[in-house]
């Protein structure tokens, strides 16, 4: 089994301690008080965390309720962001192509630089990097208005 499962098996197989089962019944009475629990709910989880022996037994009992405090609008809008997020972020291949892209601009910016301040006059041969560059952003757009239309 890998590591994380058999760590996570370790600790929820662990004793609670008092400290935790009451931390655990302040949860749910936080849910209580936003409307998640009903009053019957509630009585029975509380009862449940009190007789509670090990941190699975305690997790079970708020598995399914949210942070105190954060509303469905909340939980909504940060699933709103992520998908937002995702949507722009690039394609592996077209990361690769951007950062060797850069890279190469880079050097031969520098090497430029290097041989202007050596030589009088030099053909600014760099600018010739803008054509890959503009075929690379054409491309860039275009993917990311295919996923937009996704």
């Amino acid at each position: 089994m890998p590591k994380e499962v058999v760590r996570k098996q370790e600790v929820e197989s662990m004793r609670a301690a008092d400290a935790d089962r009451h931390k655990i019944a302040e949860q749910l009475k936080a849910a209580l008080d936003e409307g998640r629990l009903s009053l019957i709910e509630y009585d029975e989880r509380v009862r449940d965390a009190y007789a509670a022996r090990t941190y699975g037994d305690l997790v079970l009992l708020v598995d399914d309720l949210p942070q105190a405090g954060v509303s469905a609008e909340e939980v909504n809008a940060r699933r709103l962001a992520e998908e937002r997020k995702a949507a722009r972020k690039l394609p592996t291949a077209l990361m690769v192509l951007w950062t060797i892209y850069g890279s190469i601009a880079a050097i031969n910016v520098v090497v430029w630089i290097l041989v202007a301040i050596t030589v009088e006059a030099v053909y600014p041969w760099p600018i010739w990097l803008l054509v890959p560059g503009v075929a690379l952003g054409a491309t860039t757009i275009g993917v990311q208005n295919i996923k937009k239309r996704r």
